[in-house]
């Protein structure tokens, strides 16, 4: 599969109803979610590692094909330096080798206190990390990152090790009608949006606005840039965020139906396939 979408949760209770039937029971979340959606941005994973009876159950619910995209646990990335966590981040992937095919790239999403100064740091980390038996991906945030000479030596590492970049747009929450829920997510780093990609493959964190014509002229640029990618052989997982989570599942299936329409040769939505499909998602 060379193009993966969906959400940054499948737990969301707001979505029963729509995404999920009435009377839907929590055990059953990430079953249904995993017939709508190829991927998952495992957000959960940065707050509590999962024991091995979680991981068994998420492999048994979820259909061939699927893949969490699993984000290292803040113990790892927001302590500091990252070196002395190399053997916890070492242990983490062994915890969670058992999701075997189900397993994507991982990522690490540094804070915002973590500077180029620290590029020696991150480079030991990173040829640390056993990336060719598990693909990781790395998020900064501290704006220096997107600042000359220390964006061309990120990317030089990041391509030397065949480690991606992940690429977070947070645009369209910056943009566009002034809404109160908005600003929980306004005070996430607002940083510059850089459309490079440094491995085989490449994660994209896109944070949308409730409004879905808010988010059109975003949307339609990653259209352009991912059918590039598509082109070159890159594998892209797709991410939709929303400040309001139950708007994030149809925003996530219009952005496919935008690529299917522009000509993109991607695998069909598990969605578009239910025999039964709940309640049609607004998407406005």
């Amino acid at each position: 599969m060379n193009f993966s979408i969906g959400c940054a949760v499948w737990a969301y209770k707001g979505w029963i109803g729509e995404l999920y039937p009435q009377g839907t029971r929590a055990t059953d979340f990430l079953h249904l979610y995993s017939r709508h959606f190829t991927t998952v941005e495992g957000n959960t994973t940065f707050y509590a590692v999962p024991n091995q009876e979680t991981i068994a159950r998420w492999v048994s619910e979820t259909p061939p094909g699927f893949e969490f995209c699993l984000k290292l646990p803040r113990d790892i990335t927001h302590k500091g330096l990252l070196q002395p966590s190399i053997p916890s981040a070492l242990q983490f992937l062994e915890g969670m080798r058992p999701l075997g095919k189900h397993l994507g790239p991982m990522f690490a999403q540094l804070p915002p206190s973590y500077g180029p100064k620290l590029i020696d740091d991150l480079t030991a980390f990173l040829e640390a990390w056993p990336r060719t038996e598990a693909p990781l991906a790395v998020e900064v945030r501290h704006r220096d990152w997107f600042n000359e000479p220390h964006v061309s030596n990120l990317t030089t590492i990041l391509e030397k090790l065949g480690v991606g970049r992940v690429l977070l747009d947070s645009r369209p929450i910056y943009t566009g009608e002034d809404d109160p829920q908005l600003q929980s997510e306004r005070r996430k780093p607002k940083v510059p949006l850089q459309f490079s990609v440094t491995a085989p493959f490449s994660l994209i964190r896109f944070i949308s606005h409730p409004n879905l014509l808010e988010n059109q002229p975003f949307m339609e640029e990653w259209v352009t840039q991912i059918q590039k990618w598509l082109q070159a052989g890159k594998q892209i997982y797709f991410f939709v965020h929303c400040p309001r989570e139950e708007r994030s599942p149809g925003t996530a299936r219009y952005f496919q139906q935008l690529l299917e329409q522009s000509g993109a040769v991607i695998p069909s939505l598990p969605w578009n396939n239910l025999e039964l499909p709940p309640h049609q998602l607004s998407l406005w």
